[in-house]
């Protein structure tokens, strides 16, 4: 690990940081470092890709998942009422902020929706409290290619007869999951844009 590396996982560093704005480059750094790879993939959408961001490597990671927890939670309307996401990928990101959403005195429960329904006990697809009907809820990702997953929880969620209307990513990647969102009337934001990313590893590799 690069001294660089060392100082962005130096929790001396992230918990004494109160500005939005260094918490986020902290978290494009780590994205740089730790998730983000170059050469021949396949995504889960089928699609070929050059390049691969693993956003576990930084949405587990102990100062990855405070910024992303801070980061968040600073997006969402003040009405969210809950947060959700397609599990596996938005399991530790909605944990994060409704951790931090507590220490903010602004708790927010999260949801977890399952890809299939539970084959026992109450053969659920979501998992978590219980909310009133027409709760509105925010749906996150980790990154965001076609738009399709964080789609079906958008569904899963609406079938429960919850309000969904925006999903916010950590990462978009900027291969028409924008677009898509849009044309199905739901607000989309993300964190950061792939080129950005892309722009950062390169200057971090130079600086090596």
């Amino acid at each position: 690990m690069t001294y660089q590396a060392e100082s962005l996982t130096n929790s001396s560093v992230w918990a004494a940081t109160s500005d939005l704005v260094t918490l986020r480059q902290h978290l494009l750094d780590l994205f740089c470092q730790l998730a983000y790879q170059e050469g021949d993939f396949v995504l889960s959408s089928g699609q070929p890709s050059s390049y691969y961001i693993n956003g576990k490597q930084v949405t587990l990671h102990p100062q990855g998942a405070l910024a992303i927890g801070r980061i968040l939670l600073s997006l969402l309307p003040l009405d969210t009422q809950a947060v959700a996401g397609l599990t596996l990928g938005a399991d530790p990101i909605v944990t994060a902020v409704s951790v931090v959403s507590t220490y903010e005195n602004r708790p927010i429960p999260a949801l977890i929706v399952r890809k299939e329904a539970k084959g026992y006990g109450t053969k659920a697809y979501i998992e978590g409290p219980s909310l009133p009907e027409g709760a509105k809820i925010v749906v996150l990702e980790d990154v965001v290619t076609t738009g399709q997953s964080a789609m079906k929880a958008v569904e899963r969620l609406r079938a429960a007869g919850y309000s969904v209307n925006q999903v916010i990513a950590l990462v978009d990647r900027q291969q028409g999951g924008a677009e898509f969102y849009q044309q199905a009337g739901l607000q989309f934001e993300a964190v950061f844009q792939i080129d950005e990313i892309q722009q950062r590893y390169r200057q971090i590799g130079t600086a090596k």
